[in-house]
């Protein structure tokens, strides 16, 4: 999807250490400092597309999106209806992110076998598209089989942006082959050069143009006037990460870091979280998150934007009694 490239857009996202009233608070003052959208995580916080109709009703101009919505956790045609609702409910304001979230997650939590992800991914993205388009949808995919689905409403849009969560060369592919934009996460500068060089590699192959899918991350970012406080707070995120799923941990591991990440993961998978967390270098943190004070934080935004990242989703980590207020000042301190 084309963009003014001179414009400084900037999206805000929201996952844990937040009610669903805080989100919706900070999603109206988002929208008021002139983000250009803003996206919920799918977990244990609260159902994202309630949360997102809520910000639908309290905002009119900002856009919406889901960081990601797991292919695993819903059913294709339950997610096809509950982002056409918010979609209707927004005014057509709704960007759908998807993903496979992780083994690690989907079976223990969920109860569902996490079987062929990148070919359920396609499948999901099929039928969401066929229903929106055409009200009805009958698929016969590598996964998914839907006999019928009618959809007793008439969308807003026929067709909703849908921008795939990636980290590596397939999931990237994918992105460029099918929808309107690629999602990273925990982005290191070098990331968006080579997120664009696989997205590009699969929209040829799918003979789209490559400026047509759009690059943007979730970037962390943790404010405050010590730049100590800032890598504190940002640390035991990552620390989560490294440890508990194999995938980030690769992904921290090939950003520059294969010891730590190796350190980490160890004393997670021993149980000593305190120790996991206190192994994460401040070097790892500052290379895949916005930390410190708030020019340091803006200066790096700036750097992100310059290494081609097309959309930076800024998404404070926050937690404890004051997480409200911690939120709010990031979205203050890096408003566009």
């Amino acid at each position: 999807m084309r963009r003014d490239v001179t414009v400084a857009r900037v999206g805000v996202g929201f996952s844990r250490g937040l009610s669903p009233r805080e989100i919706v608070e900070c999603a109206r003052l988002a929208e008021d400092l002139g983000y250009e959208s803003a996206w919920v995580a799918e977990g244990h916080s609260g159902d994202q597309f309630a949360i997102l109709g809520a910000c639908a009703a309290a905002t009119r101009r900002i856009r919406l999106g889901t960081a990601i919505s797991s292919v695993f956790v819903r059913s294709a045609t339950t997610i096809a209806m509950a982002a056409a609702t918010v979609d209707h409910l927004s005014g057509g304001r709704l960007v759908l992110g998807l993903g496979t979230s992780h083994r690690e997650q989907v079976e223990p939590e969920h109860g569902v076998p996490f079987v062929a992800p990148t070919a359920r991914l396609r499948d999901v993205v099929e039928i969401v598209r066929a229903l929106l388009r055409d009200g009805t949808v009958t698929h016969r995919g590598r996964v998914v089989t839907i006999e019928r689905f009618d959809l007793w409403f008439r969308p807003v849009r026929r067709e909703i942006p849908i921008y795939l969560a990636g980290l590596f060369s397939p999931m990237l592919e994918l992105a460029g082959e099918t929808a309107q934009g690629a999602l990273l996460t925990w982005p290191t500068l070098e990331a968006p050069a080579r997120a664009a060089g696989h997205v590009a590699a699969g929209a040829r192959r799918a003979g789209r143009r490559p400026q047509d899918v759009e690059v943007a991350s979730i970037v962390p970012c943790a404010v405050a006037p010590d730049r100590r406080e800032a890598l504190d707070r940002m640390r035991a995120s990552v620390a989560f990460y490294a440890g508990f799923f194999p995938r980030y941990s690769r992904l921290l591991a090939e950003s520059g870091f294969p010891d730590a990440a190796r350190t980490i993961k160890a004393a997670w998978d021993a149980g000593d979280r305190a120790r996991a967390t206190s192994l994460v270098p401040d070097a790892l943190v500052e290379a895949v998150a916005l930390v410190g004070p708030t020019e340091d934080c803006r200066a790096r935004l700036a750097a992100y934007r310059e290494a081609g990242l097309a959309l930076p989703i800024v998404t404070p980590r926050v937690d404890g009694p004051d997480a409200l207020a911690q939120a709010l000042a990031v979205v203050r301190a890096m408003a566009p």
